[in-house]
């Protein structure tokens, strides 16, 4: 189910940057609209997903979840920065 368009943005540019969207747009043989969403969309999502997942190859994986399973160790910096009182 499509969801539904109910939000605007309104964007000033350049009349460079204007001609580059419309051209781009007719080449893709979209909106103007249909264009700059799907765009904006790509590289909202590339820019985030660096953030929020990532890859590794087999020998990583296993160094990476070997990590996370052996026991915690005390590190005496954190230790001591821990028991500090909260700064007001």
């Amino acid at each position: 189910m499509a969801e539904t368009k109910d939000q605007r943005v309104h964007l000033r540019v350049a009349a460079s940057d204007d001609e580059l969207f419309r051209s781009a747009a007719a080449a893709a043989n979209e909106s103007l609209s249909e264009f700059l969403v799907e765009s904006g969309r790509e590289r909202a999502e590339r820019l985030l997903a660096d953030r929020t997942r990532f890859v590794l190859t087999p020998t990583q994986w296993r160094r990476f979840t070997a990590a996370l399973d052996r026991p915690p160790r005390e590190i005496p910096e954190l230790v001591e920065l821990f028991r500090r009182p909260r700064p007001e």
